[in-house]
C-alpha cells in the first residue's frame, strides 16, 4: 500500500476520533447546563444532574459513585445539605441512584432534588425539587430508606439500599437545588401521618 494511503487512513481515523470527541463535549455540556438555563429544567438521567447541582465530579451509573468517590471526596451516613445520597444497585434499581439533598428536616426526614424518578407528563427523566425522603433502617443510620412518589402522591412502598453520602466542597451546590420556602409541613406529615 503506498505510504500516502497509509498517512491519509491514518489521519483520517484520528480525525474522526477528534471529532466524536468534541461532539461528545457539545452534547455534554449543553445537557448539564445551558446558559441562562435553570436545573429545574432538565430532562435526563440523574448522574449528570446530581453531578451538576452539587459540583461532585464523579462520572458512571449511579451505583459506582461510592467506591469512586473514595479518596476525593469526604464520605458519610449523614446527610448534609449539598450533599448526593448514592442508592445501591439492587434488581429494582440496576443502575442505582443518586440525588442531590437539598434539606434537612429532622433526624430521619431530609428532602432532596433529583431527576428521572417519577413520571412527570407521562415520561421519566424531569427534575423534581424538595421531594421527601426518610430513613427506614432499624438502626436510623440512613442505610434504608423510602421517598416520595408522584404518582403515589406520598412516600412509595419500596424501600432502597442506600451506599451513603457524598459531601460536595463548600458552596458547590447549586442554588436550585432547593426552593426559597420548602413544604417542610408536608414533608412531615408524608412520614408521620399517613
Amino acid at each position: 500500500m503506498p505510504t500516502v494511503l497509509k498517512n491519509w487512513r491514518w489521519h483520517n481515523r484520528r480525525m474522526s476520533k477528534f471529532w466524536r470527541l468534541i461532539g461528545f463535549l457539545v452534547v455534554s455540556l449543553a445537557a448539564s447546563a445551558p446558559a441562562g438555563a435553570s436545573l429545574l429544567g432538565y430532562v435526563g438521567e440523574c448522574v449528570p444532574f446530581a453531578r451538576t447541582a452539587s459540583g461532585i465530579a464523579i462520572y458512571g451509573d449511579a451505583w459506582t459513585w461510592w467506591d469512586k468517590a473514595a479518596g476525593h471526596y469526604a464520605r458519610g451516613n449523614r446527610p448534609r445539605p449539598g450533599a448526593v445520597i448514592v442508592f445501591a444497585r439492587s434488581a429494582r434499581l440496576q443502575l442505582g441512584h443518586v440525588a442531590v439533598v437539598s434539606r434537612v428536616v429532622d433526624d430521619r426526614v431530609l428532602m432532596i432534588t433529583h431527576a428521572n424518578w417519577s413520571r412527570i407528563n407521562g415520561a421519566r427523566g424531569h427534575v423534581e425539587q424538595d421531594v421527601t425522603l426518610t430513613d427506614v433502617s432499624a438502626a436510623g443510620d440512613w442505610s434504608l430508606v423510602k421517598l416520595w412518589f408522584r404518582d403515589n402522591r406520598g412516600l412509595g412502598k419500596s424501600s432502597y439500599a442506600v451506599s451513603g453520602f457524598i459531601y460536595a466542597p463548600a458552596k458547590a451546590a447549586a442554588p436550585e437545588v432547593t426552593a426559597p420556602a420548602p413544604d417542610y409541613v408536608g414533608a412531615l406529615i408524608d412520614v408521620y401521618a399517613r
